[in-house]
């Protein structure tokens, strides 16, 4: 055996094995490196997108929750607001419905009160009656007495 013929044989074999790792293994391994390396970059890319959206929306929703309080706020203020307006409306009614009692009761005391003349009247009128009719019985002049009679009734 020939060294040389054996080496001339190991280098063909070599350049061979290049030529075909090269034609049929190089080129889809390199196009799966690149295809992954691609991945990992968009990945990380992806990540730091992700990154940046969670701060945003940490962020909006700090917003959120600040908008919330202050319509919270507003809704609270508001109620506190109309309750002050319900209470003033109900002392106005009341103090209406109290003024309209005190005005009927009023009214019913004035009714009382002639009532109570008008009885008053009757009476002393018929107390002038009965006295007059004694004067009467003592006394012959009729026409005197009926005569301021009439003026005693007429006074009352």
């Amino acid at each position: 055996m020939n060294v040389t013929a054996t080496l001339f044989g190991q280098m063909i074999t070599f350049a061979v094995l290049v030529w075909f790792i090269h034609r049929f293994l190089w080129g889809p391994l390199t196009r799966l490196l690149a295809e992954r390396t691609k991945r990992i970059a968009d990945g990380l890319a992806a990540a730091e997108r992700g990154t940046q959206e969670l701060e945003l929306a940490g962020k909006r929703s700090a917003e959120v929750l600040r908008e919330g309080k202050q319509q919270a706020a507003d809704i609270i203020a508001q109620a506190e607001k109309r309750a002050l307006q319900i209470i003033e409306e109900a002392k106005h009614a009341a103090k209406a419905e109290g003024d309209r009692m005190i005005a009927g009761a009023k009214a019913e005391i004035a009714q009382e009160v002639s009532r109570a003349k008008e009885a008053l009247r009757s009476q002393v009128s018929a107390l002038a009656m009965a006295g007059a009719e004694k004067i009467l019985r003592r006394e012959v002049d009729a026409k005197a007495h009926a005569d301021l009679l009439k003026a005693i009734q007429t006074e009352l």
